[in-house]
């Protein structure tokens, strides 16, 4: 029988940070949990800003007929959702949790960091909403059906 070797890193630790995958969870509706996600590849997380990344997926979801449902809302706001090898949330649509620190971008947070230098790491899930949705969300979490 054959040994099991636990000296292997984690498979979101072998790409570089230069080099990184990203899956955006872009959600249209909080209450009737419209979201659909979409795979970012080769990004490089050290020259990367948020408002760089949330202009990259606006222009994304408006050239991609997939998301064309997606269109009519007016995304500002980028939120980690989880890590690699992290725990999620136990909402479906959005991690309540850590605002402080994981609300990247949102019309009361800009900054000219990096993702890199914000905790993003290689396949980690963003979530890009709209913020006044969010938080009326967030203040009568109410799902729709």
């Amino acid at each position: 029988m054959s040994e099991l070797v636990v000296d292997e890193p984690l498979t979101s630790h072998v790409r570089p940070a230069t080099d990184a995958l990203l899956t955006i969870r872009i959600i249209k509706s909080f209450p009737y949990r419209n979201v659909k996600n979409h795979v970012i590849h080769s990004i490089n997380l050290k020259e990367t800003t948020p408002e760089q990344l949330l202009e990259q997926v606006k222009n994304i979801i408006n050239t991609t007929g997939g998301l064309r449902p997606y269109r009519s809302v007016e995304y500002d706001a980028i939120k980690i959702y989880t890590k690699a090898h992290g725990t999620k949330s136990m909402n479906l649509v959005i991690n309540f949790d850590n605002d402080e620190g994981w609300v990247l971008v949102s019309p009361d947070v800009t900054g000219k960091k990096s993702l890199y230098e914000l905790g993003v790491e290689n396949e980690t899930e963003l979530s890009v909403f709209k913020w006044s949705d969010y938080v009326e969300f967030k203040a009568n979490p109410e799902e729709k059906w």
